[in-house]
């Protein structure tokens, strides 16, 4: 198995006069899109493998969000038209004579992740889940069976992914300030904190400037004088937890667009956009490392919710990425890597049709000593692609 590797020539972001990344957080209509299909995937997987021994065949990466209504008022306001939530895709509903409730394990399990993972949404009252999941198609379902005891399956699809690593002091900071957000110990500490944080940074030379949009719950905030107050709060923790990623100065901007009215204020009542001011689908968000960045290579491929067995759009965006971070880890002559992966359907999954890794080499002359042990060390990872269905049915895979 060719696998390409060479300089990597492009300059690194981080040495650019300007740079933009940007990330969707938890209860960003995308981020819950992503969130959903990916859950439902899971949930699928386990059922077929309790009931069957295997996972079956499905791709249910296909949701879209549509906002509801709500008037949010200092003090509390009420929701007043519910979320509607699409579900679609593709599953095996019937296998060996036995019905699979398809439809109901999907909206059990979405309930399940709004229940666990935005506190203020009730999922009966709140939302509308409609499942649109139809049969596998019988050439799918038939590549997928030829695959079942395979040492490899075949690829279910032809699909490119792409990894990077390290993340520079943009990268780490967009990522931080929103997991900071977002963390159980923020919202424990200052409840008007909503899920739904979205941080884009731009670094202007040494200087950064952060734009938080940040839903504020309206239920503990009783007048304009204590949303400044949690906004001034969403500044602070965003500092801090750029500060520790970075030395450069950093200037942070939440709810820009805030006027002088209540009505003008990024208000809500269950502490998502969702529920009146956006809507939301799958692939739209973060990509697989859990950022948007316009300045490296990324695939437009949505991971979540694609079958973790012979589904490379997934188990190739998962892996680029964990080839790129462990060349960078692992490899003492490694500053930076990137690492492309193309997938031929029907090929077998741990056997890319392309495989191309570029690194950037302390010394760039060491490139032909050590290149054999980063041809081995990427064919190592790619033999693990069989297994990857291990890790996405523990939920522990990192996909937005």
């Amino acid at each position: 198995m060719e696998v390409s590797v060479t300089r990597l020539e492009s300059a690194p972001p981080a040495s650019l006069p300007l740079e933009i990344v940007e990330r969707k957080g938890l209860g960003h209509p995308d981020t819950i899109c992503d969130a959903l299909a990916e859950n439902l995937s899971v949930a699928l997987s386990r059922h077929y493998v309790e009931r069957f021994g295997s996972v079956l065949h499905h791709n249910v990466d296909k949701v879209l969000l549509c906002g509801g209504a709500a008037s949010a008022a200092f003090g509390g306001g009420v929701v007043l038209e519910p979320i509607e939530i699409y579900l679609a895709g593709r599953a095996t509903a019937e296998f060996k004579g036995v019905r699979i409730p398809v439809n109901d394990i999907a909206v059990e399990a979405s309930r399940r992740w709004l229940r666990r993972n935005l506190r203020l949404l009730e999922p009966e009252r709140h939302v509308r889940i409609h499942p649109r999941i139809r049969p596998t198609s019988t050439d799918l379902a038939s590549l997928f069976a030829r695959s079942r005891g395979a040492a490899a399956p075949s690829a279910n699809d032809t699909s490119l992914a792409v990894g990077f690593a390290p993340f520079d002091a943009l990268e780490s900071i967009v990522l931080a300030v929103e997991r900071r957000l977002n963390d159980a110990d923020t919202r424990a500490a200052h409840p008007a904190i909503g899920e739904d944080v979205k941080v884009m940074g731009e670094r202007h030379g040494d200087a950064i400037r952060l734009t938080i949009a940040c839903a504020i719950v309206d239920r503990y905030v009783a007048n304009a004088a204590e949303y400044a107050q949690v906004k001034a709060r969403v500044a602070a923790l965003a500092n801090i937890a750029a500060r520790e990623h970075a030395a450069m100065p950093v200037e942070v901007d939440v709810n820009a667009a805030d006027g002088d009215t209540q009505e003008s204020l990024y208000l809500t009542v269950t502490g998502t956009s969702a529920e009146a001011g956006d809507d939301g689908q799958v692939g739209r968000g973060n990509r697989a490392n859990g950022l948007i960045t316009p300045y490296r290579p990324m695939s437009i491929e949505a991971a979540a919710g694609k079958n973790p067995v012979t589904h490379v759009g997934k188990i190739y965006n998962v892996l680029a990425n964990r080839i790129a971070r462990g060349l960078v880890g692992e490899f003492d002559e490694v500053q930076e890597a990137f690492c492309g992966l193309l997938s031929q359907i029907g090929r077998p999954i741990d056997q890319p049709r392309v495989i191309d890794v570029k690194v950037r080499l302390r010394d760039p002359a060491a490139l032909g000593a050590v290149l054999p042990r980063i041809a081995d060390f990427t064919r190592s990872h790619l033999a693990s692609a069989p297994s990857l269905w291990r890790d996405a049915m523990a939920g522990t895979l990192t996909l937005f």
